[in-house]
């Protein structure tokens, strides 16, 4: 296609308003179209300067003439009724995580796109287009290493809403080290523990914030998340794998740290997730968008990136995850068959 396709943006809040910016100013076959949110005042202060019409319902967005693709930035509640709008319509969707909020309607959206023998649905686990998750992927895949035995994840944030209480951290956070996880070891997790820890003066009356998370993945590889989301400090995001023959760590070239006379040192670290992963963000639009375009005009795949199985799988772990904070057991997982 030589053409643009033209997009509906579903949610212009953060999000969606970011993706809106990424389409219109830094990425090639596209132009935003129409955007929907549930405050029509958001919608056009997002949508009139680009020349976007506003569309109040999302089906009616989705199903629109001059809609060929559709970015989904809803709450995750809208996800599984906007994500098979856009198969019935026969239209490439990018859906920010999570692809369902419940494992049993994500693997029915997986089983829907199945059915239709064509791959439209590509889910927003943008640091697989990270150039550090990228690399290190490419490292463990390689072999270089030897096998993978412990994999070390930190993901901290400097404050979070009220409403971000135990279970939430794991559906809203950890769901990135879910996909990261078996982005970098190539394999499924079985199960799942939590330990909560002595909590922060900062979080509310019983959430436990930090905990730690444990995941076992099928090949018997440890995947270890502290997950802090209220350090008053700054967004951090490491990664460490530690394999048979050498470790590598990602996340520390994002900040800058200095070494000053009498022995001092000290850096910045990024604000926001935006700023950390803003490359990553832009990459995957792009590549998605080249990705839509093909499929669009050939009528086959549309996806250049995490699909249905992968939103699915994120969806399974977090279950057990929740399941475990819960009920203070290790949980496994219980994943379909893929086939």
């Amino acid at each position: 296609m030589n053409d643009e396709i033209r997009i509906a943006v579903l949610g212009v809040g953060k999000m969606g308003s970011f993706h809106v910016e990424s389409l219109t100013r830094r990425t090639r076959g596209a132009r935003v179209t129409v955007v929907s949110d549930v405050s029509d005042e958001q919608a056009h202060r997002v949508g009139d300067p680009i020349g976007a019409r506003v569309v109040a319902d999302p089906a009616e967005a989705i199903a629109a003439d001059d809609v060929d693709a559709v970015v989904i930035a809803t709450p995750g509640s809208a996800h599984e009724a906007q994500v098979l709008a856009c198969l019935e319509a026969g239209k490439p969707v990018l859906c920010e995580k999570p692809l369902t909020t419940e494992a049993a309607t994500a693997a029915a959206v997986y089983r829907r796109e199945t059915e239709l023998g064509r791959r439209l649905i590509q889910v927003g686990f943008m640091r697989r287009f990270d150039r550090e998750y990228a690399a290190l992927q490419q490292m463990i895949a390689g072999g270089d290493l030897g096998a993978p035995l412990m994999l070390h994840c930190a993901h901290r944030n400097p404050a979070v809403p009220e409403f971000f209480d135990s279970e939430f951290m794991i559906r809203d956070s950890v769901v990135h080290e879910a996909d990261s996880a078996r982005f970098l070891l190539g394999e499924e997790i079985a199960a799942v523990s939590v330990v909560r820890g002595r909590p922060t003066a900062e979080a509310p009356a019983g959430v436990s914030d930090p905990m730690l998370v444990l995941f076992e993945a099928e090949s018997g590889a440890l995947v270890t998340i502290e997950i802090f989301v209220r350090t008053g400090i700054a967004y951090e995001v490491r990664t460490e794998i530690v394999a048979e023959r050498g470790s590598a760590l990602i996340g520390l070239d994002q900040n800058v740290v200095t070494k000053r006379a009498g022995g001092t040192w000290g850096g910045t670290i990024t604000p926001d997730f935006v700023a950390r992963f803003g490359q990553a963000y832009d990459d995957q639009m792009q590549r998605w968008v080249d990705a839509a375009r093909a499929g669009i005009a050939s009528g086959g795949d549309a996806v250049d990136g995490p699909g249905s199985w992968d939103g699915y799988a994120a969806a399974a772990i977090c279950e057990a995850g929740v399941a475990a904070v819960v009920k203070g057991e290790r949980i496994e997982t219980g994943m379909e068959d893929r086939s």
